[in-house]
């Protein structure tokens, strides 16, 4: 019996996979559909951020299958073996579904189920990213753990035939550096483009994709293992002090600036990299919203200026207004501003 179920499932997958690969648009337009019902379903009837949480959680997982399922198509597996893949997958899923665990065990046990699943969830990621860094020697963190696939790229290169890889017979001047195309190199009149030819925009998402960590140093290594540990710290300080404490706050602050410090040498960071690097510095800013600096200071300010602009500017309230009705929501959940 649960055989005939395992089959079943499996050519239910089959399927699935075939048309993934066969529709890729369609696929697309299936995730923006399911990421739209999630933000129309928030604030519509009771218990509907719970559920709109889920329906953008599962969109995110959505995404998540298909791009592998694409890249299996496309021969782009990721350039890291299989258990490290496996690694990035299960941290790219608890990353997804955490804050529909956090939202779910509140519902269900209360105020001290939710603070028991966010320890495990934290404690979860810690041990998957520390193995990742210091077992596969993975570099810096990114979020999420596997980029998402450039879709438009690699299936548009897919459908080229393999002349229009090869590169433009382009010259480059001694004395004024511009990139020039020999005449008798020049497509036909109605495909010309009449920009300088490009030699490395074809080839950027698959380098980009099988681009290697950069190694990191002794200083570099304390910065990132800092980084992965500072929910810890947070949340092990918010044990011992409470919530309403400053010291959590300030705590949490110095480990997250002195690891970004310690990685403020970009130079040698690889494109990925340097981006969760300028990923982390605007994440600095969320300690504005972080309770208790929140609650004391800024809250009455972002209120301020929304209820200003909602009132002065003419179709600005629509965005304002329900970001101010959510903020109270949001500041309720730990992963959307400790995360």
């Amino acid at each position: 019996m649960a055989q005939a179920y395992i089959d079943k499932l499996t050519r239910i997958y089959e399927r699935y996979r075939e048309y993934v690969t066969k529709n890729p648009a369609a696929t697309a337009q299936l995730e923006s559909t399911v990421r739209t019902l999630s933000y129309l379903i928030a604030g519509r009837f009771a218990d509907s951020h719970e559920l709109s949480e889920l329906v953008y959680s599962a969109s995110n997982l959505l995404v998540l299958l298909n791009d592998s399922i694409l890249r299996k198509g496309l021969s782009r597996t990721l350039p890291v073996s299989l258990t490290q893949q496996r690694l990035l997958t299960w941290l790219s899923v608890v990353e997804y579904v955490e804050v529909f665990l956090e939202m779910g065990a509140n519902k269900l046990w209360g105020e001290g189920g939710r603070w028991l699943v966010i320890a495990l969830i934290q404690i979860a990621k810690a041990i998957l990213r520390m193995l990742l860094l210091f077992w596969y020697k993975s570099g810096i963190q990114t979020s999420p753990p596997i980029t998402p696939l450039d879709r438009d790229t690699e299936l548009g290169n897919a459908d080229e035939n393999p002349d229009d890889h090869q590169d433009d017979p382009a010259f480059v001047g001694q004395r004024s550096g511009r990139v020039m195309r020999p005449l008798g190199s020049a497509p036909s009149l109605h495909s010309r483009l009449w920009g300088a030819p490009s030699r490395e925009k074809k080839r950027s998402s698959r380098e980009d994709l099988h681009t290697s960590p950069t190694k990191l140093g002794t200083q570099e290594t304390i910065a990132e293992s800092l980084y992965i540990g500072r929910p810890l710290i947070h949340l092990l300080s918010l044990g011992l002090c409470g919530r309403k404490s400053w010291k959590p706050w300030i705590i949490s602050g110095i480990v997250e600036v002195t690891s970004f410090a310690l990685l403020s040498d970009t130079k040698s960071l690889n494109r990925w990299e340097r981006a969760e690097m300028r990923r982390r510095a605007f994440l600095l800013l969320y300690y504005l919203l972080r309770s208790p600096f929140y609650d004391r200071y800024s809250q009455a300010k972002i209120i301020c200026l929304l209820s200003f602009l909602a009132n002065q500017i003419p179709g600005i309230g629509l965005v304002a207004r329900p970001v101010m009705d959510y903020l109270p929501t949001w500041q309720k959940i730990y992963f959307y501003n400790w995360g």
